[in-house]
């Protein structure tokens, strides 16, 4: 009998033992900290945007004036590849073999005749070109050089047909040249054909100075196409979009801690600035610029200062 009484005791309290471990195991977890993405905001702001276009060009030399030789003899250069030469001065120096023969001068004065004859330059330039050395030997008409009027260097502009409409004569542009430099110019002509393959039309662009550009260089001609002389800006980084682009949106702030998604139109675009024509922000509108990809509406951000 007593130790019926044992076990029962020994029971209960082996159940109430099993009941409140359960109850501790069955506690509520501590709450998980809310995350939230840090990002850096910025403002709308109004200001003048340019919306340009950079196409390629090549500087040549519109007047080259090819010297030649005036009699069968043999040269004495005076000039150098690349020199610049103003007109009338003596470029070659040319002997004839009668003249070589004699070397004696009372021959020379006997007969009369030096056989020797002076060339000089026709024009003001850069000798781009020289075809005869000294020693050589030059036929009558033959090429001895050729000089580049500097002045007359120009930009050959190729410009796809459907872009013409923004590439007029007489409107101001900007060359880029590849060392960053950046001269004025303006479009002073135009072709009157389209180069059959390309389906481009030239433009003749005059630059603004000359000097140390060479022939055959490549560069940029920057040309604008509309102009806002007050637009509503962002940062580019500001703007997201759809993997078809044919969306557009940014996250806006509704507090310190909450971004919403706002659907916006955009216009042009120049530098790190885009045009927002719809909505109209506020001045005190806070718009995210990092630690905005990804995210979702009404997503939890935190600020960094």
């Amino acid at each position: 009998m007593i130790y019926n009484k044992f076990l029962k005791y020994f029971f209960v309290v082996f159940l109430s033992f099993l009941g409140f471990s359960c109850n501790q195991n069955n506690t509520p977890d501590e709450k998980e900290p809310e995350t939230k993405t840090p990002v850096t905001i910025a403002n709308v702001s109004h200001e003048q945007l340019e919306e340009s276009i950079e196409l390629s060009a090549t500087s040549v030399f519109q007047v080259k004036d090819n010297v030649k030789s005036n009699l069968n003899g043999y040269v004495n250069a005076h000039i150098k590849l690349g020199d610049y030469v103003k007109q009338s001065d003596l470029l070659f120096t040319l002997k004839t073999k009668e003249a070589t023969a004699l070397e004696n001068d009372s021959l020379k004065n006997k007969f009369g005749f030096s056989g020797i004859n002076k060339v000089f330059s026709p024009i003001e330039g850069i000798v781009t070109t020289l075809n005869k050395q000294t020693g050589d030997y030059a036929q009558e008409g033959d090429d001895l050089a050729v000089i580049a009027k500097q002045s007359s260097l120009v930009f050959i502009l190729e410009v796809p047909f459907e872009l013409r409409k923004y590439v007029k004569t007489g409107i101001l542009c900007n060359i880029l040249l590849s060392d960053n430099d950046v001269i004025k110019g303006i479009i002073a002509s135009e072709m009157p054909t389209v180069d059959a393959a390309s389906q481009t039309q030239s433009f003749v662009v005059k630059p603004s100075s000359f000097s140390n550009i060479p022939e055959n260089l490549i560069v940029k001609i920057k040309i604008v196409k509309s102009i806002k002389p007050k637009a509503q800006t962002l940062l580019k980084d500001a703007v997201l979009s759809n993997e078809t682009q044919t969306e557009w949106w940014v996250m806006k702030l509704i507090n310190d801690s909450m971004a919403v998604k706002v659907p916006v139109i955009k216009g042009i675009e120049s530098g790190d600035k885009v045009e927002i024509i719809e909505p109209e922000f506020n001045a005190s509108d806070r718009i995210i610029i990092t630690g905005n990809y990804g995210l979702s509406d009404t997503a939890k951000i935190s600020i960094n200062k």
